[in-house]
């Protein structure tokens, strides 16, 4: 009986993870159309529900912390409550960049709009689809899928730095625009900074499922 009840903490902590999730692909979501469609109120909607994501933040922190106290849990219940709690950290961190986006936007909207080369949009669209196939991931504990997400990083970090280079060239060029292009840097750069926290959702969801931690595998491949 402890153990059916443990095993439905378990499930609970998941949810409450879940809901996590959906807060934060929410920001993303926002923060991009705010930039999109130049708009003032979803940047302050991607504020207010920076707010509920720092909630659910600490509330998954508490849950997973009092169950490795209370049910000193082993092996694979061991690696679901670590791997939950860097998740957790991973997807409170995506809001984060989200409010940066936010932030960036509402800086441009006080000068005259600049056709900036970067595809928002585009960055948007594979940031997301790597949120939501890690988090898929999570649902089915599945690591081949997980593995899959990581390989769309390669994608987002093309962009961003074909983004990088047309902007820096835009500086040069019209100097003008320096601040708009400066923003669009930081926006390119959260967009591929949230695609990070996905690929470390991926991991550890992979470290869960198989017990393989694979972030220095990465980080060795990137140097």
């Amino acid at each position: 009986m402890p153990r059916i009840h443990f095993h439905q903490q378990l499930d609970a902590l998941k949810d409450k993870l879940l809901a996590m999730a959906a807060l934060s692909q929410q920001a993303v979501q926002a923060a991009v159309d705010a930039y999109l469609q130049r708009d003032p109120g979803l940047c302050q909607y991607v504020r207010d529900n920076e707010a509920a994501i720092n909630l659910a933040h600490r509330e998954v922190d508490e849950m997973a912390y009092e169950l490795l106290a209370k049910e000193q849990p082993m092996a694979i219940d061991l690696r679901f409550i670590l791997s939950v709690i860097k998740i957790n950290s991973d997807l409170e961190r995506i809001g984060d960049q989200s409010m940066g986006i936010a932030r960036r936007t509402l800086d441009l909207l006080e000068y005259e709009s600049a056709d900036l080369p970067v595809d928002v949009g585009g960055m948007g669209e594979v940031a997301s689809r790597m949120i939501r196939t890690a988090i898929q991931a999570l649902l089915d504990a599945d690591a081949l899928v997980a593995e899959s997400v990581m390989t769309m990083d390669d994608e987002i970090d093309r962009m961003n730095r074909v983004a990088r280079s047309g902007l820096i060239g835009v500086i040069q060029e019209t100097p003008d625009v320096t601040i708009q292009a400066l923003n669009g840097i930081l926006i390119s750069r959260s967009l591929e900074r949230i695609a990070d926290h996905a690929s470390n959702i991926a991991a550890d969801v992979i470290f869960w499922v198989r017990g393989a931690d694979v972030r220095h595998q990465l980080s060795l491949a990137v140097d």
